[in-house]
């Protein structure tokens, strides 16, 4: 399977927690926003702020992050993705939201090759079954 993985989607694996997607082992190919790197980074930032993780833990989660970026299709958020995020949606999605699902239909008219959204955001799964996406992990 080949799905676009959103921010909620990795970060559950790379803090391991136990409500990861439960059919991340069938994805072959994972598509994602470079913005997938900075959410990802400042979440954990966030938590060692907040004393939830050491540095050591930091280190190793930053870590996880990275490995996970290179074995996927990292797609670039330039003009066109921010042109087709600020577009009307069916459905109320944030910006973030919007850039992700926005990457996801762009990378799928590009490659002319269906995907799946995988999510753990329920409006972005919202939006992203409106136009016409199957979701996973909601």
């Amino acid at each position: 399977m080949i799905a676009y993985l959103d921010t909620s989607v990795l970060l559950r694996v790379v803090l391991g927690q136990t409500n990861r997607l439960e059919r991340w082992n069938a994805i072959a190919t994972g598509v994602a926003s470079g913005l997938v790197q900075v959410e990802c980074l400042r979440t954990l930032d966030r938590l060692r702020l907040r004393g939830n993780l050491s540095g050591e833990e930091l280190a190793y989660r930053r870590e996880a992050v990275f490995r996970l970026l290179e074995e996927m299709e990292v797609v670039d958020v330039g003009g066109t993705v921010l042109s087709r995020s600020s577009q009307p949606l069916p459905t109320t999605l944030g910006t973030l939201d919007a850039i992700h699902l926005s990457t996801a239909l762009l990378w799928r008219e590009q490659t002319d090759v269906d995907l799946v959204m995988a999510t753990h955001a329920r409006a972005l799964a919202t939006a992203a079954k409106a136009c016409g996406l199957e979701v996973i992990g909601t």
